[in-house]
């Protein structure tokens, strides 16, 4: 107990015993705001505002501060650290190496949640992070070092767990452990592997048959990955698993079947999305994780530029007309809509959505699952919408003729229309709508914006560093960016990889937008059924950045590498 070693909250060092305040690992509301309020990050008058908002929603004070952008995580995990009386360890940004990790027993760091965050070169000092400081740590972790001095701070519950990670063995030995016990093997298999998946944000989860085995990947920041080999004879116990938890039928076999299951055990808790279909290898199966925190995104949290947000909250304020969000399967067309939803989101304000599936359910709003099996199409759900007297209207997708007649009806009969669809740019979006028979003139009276996206890998902020590129090298290496960089050595950054982002040198995503709002020009230019090269050379000569020129910014800034813009969206001819 001597050892042990406080900062209090003047951050001057303090040697003394403190009275414990035990903050779990789902921070009440109550202790979360005296934490906000007496650290100073909050005033009273807006910690007031958003217990009246969300007392009326039913909504938690933490979602709140994080959508209304007033916080974030970190800044949230330094207030609960202040209000402990300890320094906050920011494990999001800097994981120790594994190495280092490993030097608390796996035992003993699960027990207290404590993990080696840094270590003096000569050992005498060490700075521990845990989720929970109390004085039952005293004794264990002064017998692991017992001859260093220990400064003991606070990390965020989540970041805990990721660096727990280290002590995982590899999927694959999990496996085989399960398989030799001979006990509850496929339900011992499935929770490995959904505890890694949802540890690691992977966004969807792969059973891939193949002739001598069952190939597992997970798809994490839009790239898949091998995780795991399960023997195929025991695949059939598990797909029939998933089945039952997903309420298909388990005599089908040759026809796709698609349906939902959830996942709960301890802290963990999430939804999939079922998706299986036949292959010549037998059945495969995708799981899509439907992730909570999307619920929190705000739009200062999509990525969008000053420039982008202000037009599209602009947009999303008018009483009435359409927002497009186009781009392919997995861009984020949903997030961005579900944020916009955020901002319109008041008890005063009737918000209907007709979705497929409804992925993220937010309190206060009408939501629709399109159901097949009753005839509960788009068109149909959203004819019963316009007669439900909305304010706001999301339809998850048009996806043809017929809904895109009622949808432009909708949005020139007094209601906000919010919609995805897809096409390949901003400016193919209108063509298209065209040749769904939509006519010029009502399109041109409604449309408002019209949003393009892609979701590109940010790079690692605990290893990112410079690296220069001469203007010989960057051309040979990427042609298509000569136009872009005209300086002799160009700084452009990368991630060298390290422990926090698995050594791939990327961490998270975020999205690369294209932006065409429609003007009184544009409007007329729509009357004439223009070529989607028309459209674009219009909205470029009005100020709007194709998909590649917003992702140029973001390299220049050191949020994603220009190998990985190319990759997502290659430089294109904007003429």
């Amino acid at each position: 107990m001597k050892n042990l070693v406080y900062y209090n909250k003047y951050n001057t060092l303090k040697k003394t015993t403190l009275l414990y305040l035990k903050i779990p690992m789902n921070i009440d509301d109550k202790k979360l705001e005296i934490a906000l309020f007496e650290g100073h990050y909050l005033s009273g008058d807006e910690i007031k505002k958003a217990k009246k908002v969300t007392s009326k929603n039913g909504q938690p004070l933490l979602s709140y501060f994080l959508e209304q952008g007033l916080l974030t995580k970190d800044i949230i995990g330094q207030a609960v650290a202040e209000f402990l009386g300890v320094p906050y360890s920011d494990l999001n940004s800097h994981q120790p190496p594994k190495e280092q990790v490993l030097q608390i027993p796996e035992d003993i760091a699960r027990k207290t949640r404590c993990i080696l965050f840094e270590q003096s070169k000569n050992k005498s000092q060490v700075t521990l992070a845990t989720d929970s400081p109390q004085k039952e740590l005293l004794t264990e972790l002064s017998q692991i070092f017992p001859n260093s001095k220990i400064i003991l701070t606070y990390s965020l519950p989540e970041d805990i767990d990721i660096a727990f990670l280290h002590y995982q063995k590899p999927l694959e030995t999990r496996f085989s452990k399960i398989i030799e016990s001979q006990q509850r093997i496929a339900p011992e298999i499935l929770e490995q592997i959904f505890e890694d998946a949802y540890t690691l944000h992977a966004s969807d989860i792969h059973f891939e048959p193949r002739p001598m085995y069952i190939a597992v990947r997970f798809r994490i920041d839009g790239v898949l990955h091998e995780v795991g080999k399960i023997p195929k004879e025991y695949y059939e116990n598990i797909l029939n698993r998933i089945k039952v938890q997903s309420h298909l039928r388990i005599d089908e076999h040759l026809a796709s079947q698609d349906g939902s299951m959830h996942f709960e055990k301890e802290a963990t808790i999430f939804d999939l999305r079922t998706s299986i279909v036949p292959t010549v290898e037998g059945e495969k199966i995708v799981l899509r994780i439907l992730a909570t925190y999307v619920q929190g995104l705000g739009l200062n949290d999509l990525g969008l530029s000053s420039m982008h947000q202000k037009f599209l909250e602009e947009a999303a304020h008018k009483p009435f007309g359409m927002i497009l969000v186009t781009g392919p399967t997995g861009s984020g067309k949903t997030t961005t809509l579900y944020a916009i939803l955020k901002i319109l989101h008041k008890p005063e304000v009737n918000i209907t959505t007709i979705e497929d599936p409804v992925e993220y359910k937010i309190s206060g709003i009408n939501q629709i699952q399109v159901n097949s099996q009753t005839n509960l199409t788009f068109s149909k759900g959203l004819r019963s919408i316009v007669r439900q007297d909305p304010d706001i209207i999301l339809v998850g997708e048009i996806r043809d003729e017929e809904t895109s007649e009622i949808a432009i009806n909708a949005a020139l009969t007094g209601h906000l229309l919010l919609s995805t669809f897809h096409a390949n740019d901003a400016a193919t979006a209108i063509p298209r709508l065209l040749d769904m028979k939509a006519e010029p003139f009502l399109l041109a009276s409604t449309l408002e914006i019209i949003i393009a996206q892609r979701l590109v890998r940010k790079i690692c902020s605990a290893c990112r560093h410079s690296v220069l590129f001469s203007e010989k090298e960057l051309y040979e290496k990427f042609p298509g960016t000569k136009d872009f960089f005209h300086e002799k050595n160009a700084p452009l950054y990368s991630g060298k990889g390290c422990g926090a982002c698995g050594h791939t040198g990327y961490h998270g995503r975020t999205a690369i937008f294209e932006l065409i709002r429609v003007t009184p020009e544009l409007k007329d230019l729509v009357l004439k059924n223009p070529s989607a090269r028309e459209i674009w050379k219009l909205a470029k000569s009005q100020g709007s950045k194709s998909l590649f020129e917003d992702g140029i910014e973001k390299v220049r800034s050191g949020i994603t590498t220009l190998e990985e813009l190319v990759r997502i969206a290659p430089p294109m001819n904007t003429e």
